[in-house]
């Protein structure tokens, strides 16, 4: 998604190639007289706008993660739940602002795009060498060289990172510092989303693979499976595995113990919330409301999205005899995860499929995290790090050709996977090497930055037994979420 051609394509829209350089410089706007440039010029605006908006939606699914969130634990910890959702916007929106931004991007040539003052400030990387980049440094997006187009960029993109740092505040919520979750707020925003970023949408080494390693249009990922929700699912589990269990989750014999979730219906409601900001995430993800592939895209959205949560309903309703409100928000959430990747590249049916298939997929796979001794309050592990790793590699499988021409600077006419014939196992290579990555280096990140902060941390990362048992909100945060 992330690259000059595209971008060039998308912000253009598809009234032609001298598009771009308007819109970036908000000056250049040709005569109102000209009825080509009349309708350029609206073009433009309109673009812009439906990048803001999507942003904006993407903002507002931070809402959404709270009730979720807040809503599947216990009432004694609401308030330092629902703050952790709150301040991660934060946290993680300065980091990206001063830092992350310049290393995810700064590999993404947008020279022709975003005027002289966007591009890169070194065009070759800091460590690695032509495609083989692995960090960059670039983008005047702070000072006078800032533009519109390339502000509306950076708020699209940074609303992204949030959504990616606030999935650990699930699966390590109840028993997480809150000094030490404002530490991880400023590092995912800083360093740890933007190392997974820069090697895909940020044009490099993984987005490169179609030249390096000859695999289709190299790692593809349309709105983020793997490069927001995945990235945030495997720092899910490090950050699970280093606090432990919460207390009275297992016993004696090792069996999970249910500890209920004190607000079911809020968490339906946060969930609604998640489907509705969704479209954002997925649709406006095209850049261009002028890039009409941006229907195609919501609507295998809400298919996978309602798939998914009429799987998740009958699916657990077979294995337990009940339907389990809380399984049928995890399922909506796993098709829309699963979807992210693919949306724009797959037909309505495969969105039904891949729905389908990622409801029962996270599942199953957060009932045997919860066997295995991995306590995850809210099913983040599975939804975001397995419902996100299956939708990168569902794009491998599902996608039709029919769109994507020119993806990440390629030859390629159309993102093609396994299924649609010649050049599809390639994709389905480029997309497997990208979920190596992210479960070996992006996880060992993440593991290594939580241990690192457990040990040398006074008394470790997790809250003190006695704090755990009465519940965080008054010592952690000074206020009672319920006062009764």
């Amino acid at each position: 998604m992330r690259t000059r051609s595209l971008l060039k394509y998308s912000l253009g829209g598809l009234v032609g190639a001298a598009v771009p350089a308007l819109i970036i410089t908000g000056t250049a706007f040709a005569d109102d007289t000209d009825p080509l440039a009349a309708v350029e010029d609206l073009g433009h605006q309109t673009n812009l706008l439906w990048v803001v908006i999507g942003a904006v939606l993407v903002i507002f699914m931070q809402a959404g993660f709270a009730m979720v969130e807040t809503g599947f634990t216990q009432k004694k910890n609401a308030a330092h739940v629902m703050s952790t959702n709150f301040a991660i916007f934060g946290l993680g929106f300065v980091g990206f602002l001063f830092i992350g931004f310049p290393l995810a991007f700064a590999a993404f040539d947008g020279s022709a795009y975003f005027g002289a003052g966007g591009a890169p400030m070194n065009s070759e990387p800091l460590i690695g060498s032509g495609n083989w980049g692995f960090l960059y440094w670039g983008y005047d997006h702070l000072g006078s060289a800032a533009t519109p187009a390339l502000l509306a960029f950076f708020l699209y993109m940074v609303a992204f990172m949030d959504t990616t740092a606030t999935i650990p505040t699930g699966s390590m919520a109840e028993r997480w510092k809150w000094k030490s979750f404002v530490i991880w707020g400023l590092f995912c925003g800083a360093i740890y989303y933007p190392l997974f970023a820069a090697w895909t949408w940020g044009g490099g080494w993984l987005g490169k693979t179609w030249d390096t390693m000859s695999l289709g249009a190299g790692y593809v990922d349309f709105a983020g499976s793997g490069v927001v929700h995945a990235t945030g699912g495997v720092a899910a589990l490090a950050g699970a595995l280093v606090l432990g269990p919460r207390k009275g989750k297992y016993g004696a014999d090792g069996k999970p113990r249910a500890i209920p979730g004190h607000n079911i219906p809020m968490a339906i409601a946060g969930c609604f919330i998640l489907l509705f900001g969704w479209f954002g995430f997925n649709a406006a993800s095209t850049f261009a409301a002028t890039d009409i592939q941006f229907a195609t895209v919501a609507a295998n959205t809400a298919i996978a999205a309602a798939v998914g949560a009429t799987a998740a309903i009958f699916w657990v309703t077979w294995r337990t005899g009940k339907p389990d409100p809380g399984m049928m928000v995890n399922g909506m959430l796993a098709g829309l995860v699963g979807i992210t990747a693919p949306c724009a590249f797959v037909d309505p049916w495969a969105a039904a499929v891949i729905g389908l298939l990622a409801a029962i997929i996270v599942i199953e796979f957060a009932w045997w995290l919860d066997r295995r001794g991995v306590d995850d309050p809210v099913g983040a592990v599975a939804v975001h790090g397995i419902g996100g790793t299956f939708g990168v590699i569902a794009l491998g499988l599902f996608a039709n050709g029919r769109y994507g021409s020119g993806w990440n600077g390629s030859s390629v006419e159309g993102v093609k996977g396994l299924f649609y014939g010649s050049g599809g196992a390639g994709q389905l290579g480029a997309q497997l090497v990208g979920v190596a990555v992210l479960w070996t280096v992006i996880l060992g990140v993440a593991f290594a930055f939580f241990k690192i902060q457990d040990k040398v941390t006074k008394g470790g990362i997790r809250l003190p037994e006695d704090i755990e048992v009465e519940g965080a909100d008054l010592p952690e945060m000074g206020v009672l979420a319920y006062t009764d």
